[in-house]
């Protein structure tokens, strides 16, 4: 029987994003966004996958995933990659999910990145959320940013993390990376940490629950350049979820935080390239206007949309017209594009009159 190495060297060598394991099956990967079975590699019965996945991890993660049927790590292959692990219990058995963190980080160049993300770079404070489903390249997104920070200017970066991802090594900037779990509790007592240690930079690896998104907020309205991650889909979406988060009777008070400290929204879908070999990745842009603050302040969020589409000259883009650049330049067949499309009837116009 081979070994969960070779799984992972077949994942590499496929180019492959996920390894899915699960008791009652046979291993499974994640190629263009797409699951296919492992070939040679019988259903694995429950026992030998628990043999498997109990050699990748310490004695205290073992226990934990033993007392919460649940555990998030990363695990490092050597001369391969690295690993983001989760391990569950289900119906059958045991399970497991590993996705690929490449050990090189791609650039904002390697990436194609848009004009409005090119430019958080360059930002000195406010809030930066980066949203976007499961798998939409966030991560990869955010660490492309940081390394540009971390190549060009001298500042404390702080990372909090569950787990870490990307590993940066300090450049002019300062890293300092913090797994939750490993090296802080949680979230919130990272970033109020954070606070008090001169971070310039703050990447909060999720924006989980109130108490962490009030800190974000704050920091940000300190000085900070904050960024953190969100499983919404755009830019009003996005904000109407901060604010939602909250109780009634704090909404109003978070809003004129937000107006104050929202710096940029960047949404990410990934979708399979027209030739069916890869995925490329769609991106909305919303930056910070007067306007914006505006909106935000006053809860008017459908205005958004006129903000981005008046903003391309400022380096926005919507949904919608990153979707219609993928499909003129070819990198997108029509009918994968209108299916993530956010206003579909204007969409459908565009592709019928074959805008320009």
């Amino acid at each position: 029987m081979s070994n969960i190495g070779d799984l992972f060297v077949y994942l590499c060598r496929e180019g492959g994003s996920d390894l899915h394991l699960s008791a009652g099956l046979s291993p499974r990967v994640r190629l263009h966004g797409e699951l296919f079975d492992v070939p040679g590699w019988p259903a694995l019965a429950d026992a030998t996958l628990r043999g498997m996945l109990r050699g990748l991890v310490s004695e205290a993660q073992w226990a934990r995933f033993g007392a919460k049927h649940d555990l998030d790590f990363a695990y490092g292959a050597e001369g391969l990659a690295r690993f983001r692990g989760n391990y569950l219990e289900h119906e059958n058995g045991v399970g497991a999910v590993f996705r690929v963190i490449p050990d090189r980080i791609a650039s904002l160049d390697d990436l194609g990145a848009a004009p409005g993300v090119r430019s958080l770079v360059n930002l000195e404070q406010g809030l930066v959320l980066v949203t976007g489903p499961t798998g939409s390249g966030k991560s990869t997104t955010l660490a492309a940013v940081l390394d540009g920070i971390n190549a060009g200017f001298a500042k404390h970066i702080v990372t909090i993390e569950d787990p870490i991802e990307f590993v940066h090594a300090s450049r002019k900037s300062t890293l300092s990376q913090r797994e939750v779990g490993t090296d802080t509790p949680s979230f919130a007592v990272a970033l109020r940490s954070a606070i008090r240690q001169d971070a310039s930079v703050i990447l909060v690896g999720e924006l989980r629950d109130p108490e962490t998104i009030q800190l974000a907020i704050t920091a940000a309205e300190m000085g900070a350049l904050v960024f953190g991650t969100l499983h919404t889909n755009g830019a009003a979406q996005t904000i109407d979820r901060v604010v939602d988060a909250f109780p009634s009777e704090q909404q109003p008070q978070v809003r004129s935080m937000l107006a104050e400290s929202l710096a940029a929204v960047v949404s990410q879908l990934l979708l399979r390239t027209a030739d069916g070999k890869g995925r490329v990745a769609a991106v909305e842009v919303l930056l910070r206007t007067s306007g914006l603050a505006n909106v935000v302040r006053e809860g008017n969020t459908p205005l958004v949309q006129s903000i981005l589409q008046g903003g391309r000259a400022a380096g926005m883009q919507s949904m919608d017209d990153a979707l219609w650049d993928l499909v003129r330049a070819g990198r997108v067949a029509p009918i994968d594009a209108q299916r993530k499309a956010t206003h579909k009837k204007r969409f459908d116009e565009l592709i019928a009159r074959g805008a320009t």
